[in-house]
């Protein structure tokens, strides 16, 4: 076995060692491991550092607060969700994902605008992505999926897209402001909005849905799973009331894109919006929409399109007609290679795994005194979430000395989901959300309740 510390030290006498074993056949593999092991340290240095400002500014927040500077620690709070977003990326970055970006870095330029090696590795690439993606949600064909750079641009494009003044759209108050924030627009532009209701627990309230069904009604827009509480949706349930209606059913699948199975033909899903870079394991800047065949979307940008330059309008065909300019060919390379890491796994392995713990945690502190937990009780229908909080204690506070003592990020306040917070009575309060990986483990569960113990009892 080789010693990395050993390695890292004396290159030269193990390079000589193996150069008298195996002549050079294997030298170019110490290269590899040497240049690995620095990339590591490279990583846990920056995470380390990022670490460091954190609790730094952790503690600016608490000095801010004390002195009833509510607003400027607000604005500093911001700078720690950066930061902890960028220690999570740094930390779980898988090593397929690495390596596509940086082969695409080196080999691959624009899809569809030229002949040359470079653009034609590029068109193969984006290709079989769409193909791997089209295969995960078992859409009609590759070309039902368009690539965009998050689920709130996939989200913008579909509801930005599909309807006209005069349109009813129903919603839930389970959802995410990427599609709150374009039916608000879309309000003042004379179309008509309802909210079907969710229970004290944020459990939908489906036997409410048929009295909100109106002539007019074009679509149903709901989150497969909440942000917040992990809530699953049963979509199949809300098709089953609207598919005789020819209503349209949008779901967004932030929270559920390779955790879940998700069959668009057997959930009546008729366009499906995703990132990359939640459970799909992919870089940030990646996602995009699968649209069925005979639905027909007015894109939200035109532009360069590699085909058709002479037409006024941009390309009418999927997916030309909703991508217009460069896209993101290194991101999508690397989201390429989070999907054959998930294909090897699996979903049912990764939302066993994290159901798994999720329980665990949830059974070491469900009896503590002053803790309030939130969601379907029923873990089994759960995404990896667990919301709570510790009294009436503030959900920044919460967060900040889990991390600040315990070095547990987790992430508090109002999750972008401001109607499930009033749904939950936590308006003011916000929650705090841990959020699991399959990738986390036991120890780390126990940890994270230990923690969560000793600060309930540090408040009582």
């Amino acid at each position: 076995m080789l010693d990395i510390k050993f390695l890292r030290e004396n290159p030269e006498v193990v390079k000589q060692n193996i150069r008298n074993k195996f002549q050079d056949q294997k030298l170019e593999l110490v290269d590899k491991v040497i240049e690995l092991d620095k990339e590591n340290r490279d990583i846990k240095q920056e995470v380390e550092a990022l670490r460091a400002k954190r609790n730094k500014i952790s503690k600016q927040i608490g000095a801010l607060m004390g002195q009833g500077k509510r607003e400027e620690a607000e604005e500093v709070k911001k700078q720690v969700a950066v930061d902890g977003s960028r220690i999570e990326a740094l930390s779980a970055r898988e090593k397929e994902v690495e390596e596509e970006m940086i082969r695409a870095l080196h080999t691959m330029g624009n899809p569809g605008r030229g002949a040359h090696d470079a653009t034609l590795q590029a068109g193969r690439c984006v290709y079989q992505v769409r193909e791997q993606l089209a295969q995960l949600f078992n859409a009609e064909s590759a070309d039902c999926i368009a690539f965009t750079s998050n689920a709130t641009e996939a989200l913008n494009t579909a509801i930005l897209g599909l309807f006209q003044k005069g349109d009813h759209v129903i919603t839930t108050v389970c959802e995410h402001n990427s599609v709150l924030r374009p039916l608000y627009r879309l309000q003042k532009q004379g179309v008509e909005v309802s909210f079907l209701s969710a229970d004290e627990q944020g459990i939908l309230d489906y036997d409410k849905l048929p009295a909100l069904i109106k002539e007019n009604t074009k679509a149903v827009i709901v989150t497969h799973a909440s942000n917040l509480t992990g809530n699953i949706t049963d979509l199949e349930c809300i098709k089953k009331e609207i598919s005789h209606k020819d209503i349209l059913l949008i779901a967004d699948a932030s929270q559920t894109a390779g955790i879940l199975p998700i069959d668009v033909h057997k959930m009546g899903i008729d366009v499906l919006c995703f990132t990359g870079h939640k459970g799909l394991m992919g870089p940030q800047g990646t996602g995009g929409l699968y649209v069925r065949q005979g639905v027909k979307i007015n894109p939200l940008k035109v532009g360069g399109s590699g085909i058709h330059s002479f037409d006024h309008d941009h390309p009418k065909a999927m997916p030309e007609h909703l991508e217009a300019g460069t896209l993101n060919v290194h991101g999508i390379a690397g989201l390429g290679g989070a999907l054959n890491y998930l294909s090897e796994i699996g979903t049912e392995a990764i939302i066993k795994k994290e159901r798994s713990l999720i329980k665990r945690l949830e059974d070491q502190i469900r009896d503590l005194q002053n803790i309030h937990l939130y969601g379907n009780p029923d873990s089994s229908q759960r995404v990896g979430i667990l919301s709570f909080n510790m009294g009436d204690e503030d959900s920044a506070y919460v967060a900040d000395w889990l991390f600040e003592e315990e070095e547990i990020a987790v992430r508090s306040g109002a999750h972008c989901a401001p109607l499930m917070h009033e749904t939950l009575g936590t308006k003011m309060q916000g929650a705090v959300r841990i959020s699991v990986s399959h990738k986390n483990t036991e120890e780390e569960i126990d940890r994270t309740a230990n923690a969560i113990k000793k600060l309930s009892q540090l408040l009582e």
